[in-house]
Order: C-alpha cells, then structure tokens, then sequence
C-alpha cells in the first residue's frame, strides 16, 4: 500500500488541455458549423421546392388521364381524388395558395394547377390541349385563374 502511494506521488502530474487550445477547437467546431448550416438551409429548400412540384406533376397526371377518358378536363374534386388520393385537391379557385393541397381550375380544353411550397414559392402547371404544358413560379402565390406569372414551356425557371 506504501508503494502505491509513493509511486503516485512521485509520478509527474497528468497532463491536460490548455486555454488556448480549447479555444482552438471550439473556433474550428464553429467555422464548421458556419459552412454547413446554410448549406443544410439551401438543400431543404430546394428539396421543399421539389416536393411541391411532384405534387403538381401528379395533379396533372391525374387530369390527364381524366382527359383521356372523357376528352375533357374535369372540374369536379372528389373524381380527382378518385384518380389520385394522395394529394389534397382544393377546388376553390378564390382563394390564394396554400402549401400541402393543389388548387386547379378547369374547363374542357385547359386546366391550371397551383401550389405552394413549404418554402414560400408558388408553383404553376397549365395544360392546353392545343398548345401543350406550360410552367411557371412565383412568390406572389395568387390563385391559378388569377396569377401573373409568365409561364414557359421548358420547365419551373
């Protein structure tokens, strides 16, 4: 027992982090996280933005092949969730987009599709049947029947 003791006491003492190099660490730890949260920021964007947009994608689908059965667009909500249950369908065109439903509206020969983004943009699909599909955005989120958004054929801009 003695010698246990006197081999602790003449052992050096045990060594450990100085100030300055905690101070180090932490400065590194913070330059990390600097770079990655607007990273992790920009990705989630963009992954809501994505979302939304295969929303639309599908609400066409679904009009679509409405139209093929009965060579008219539908305007009537519960056969869109028929076609497609998964998405929530909001028929009432008055009202500006919401995110998590697609609001259309619908007459024979074209539909326009809106959603919103959980991000805060608004997604826009029209299909004529003799000019074809059309995409647009915005931030001004405006009903489909009322929005100004300059729609383009080659895709959201």
């Amino acid at each position: 027992m003695l010698k246990a003791i006197r081999r602790r006491l003449q052992a050096p003492p045990d060594a450990g982090f100085t100030l300055i190099e905690l101070m180090v660490v932490v400065l590194i730890i913070a330059i990390l996280i600097a770079i990655a949260i607007p990273t992790f920021l920009g990705a989630r964007q963009r992954a809501q933005d994505r979302a939304a947009q295969s929303n639309l994608r599908n609400a066409l689908t679904a009009e679509k092949s409405y139209y093929t059965d009965k060579q008219a667009y539908t305007q009537t909500q519960s056969e869109l969730t028929a076609i497609e249950p998964s998405l929530t369908f909001d028929a009432a065109a008055d009202t500006a987009l919401s995110a998590g439903s697609v609001s259309y509206v619908a007459s024979a020969t074209a539909v326009t599709l809106g959603t919103k983004s959980a991000s805060g943009t608004c997604f826009y699909v029209k299909d004529v049947v003799s000019t074809g599909t059309t995409y647009a955005k915005d931030t001004t989120c405006a009903k489909p029947s009322a929005t100004t958004a300059t729609f383009s054929s080659t895709g959201w801009q």
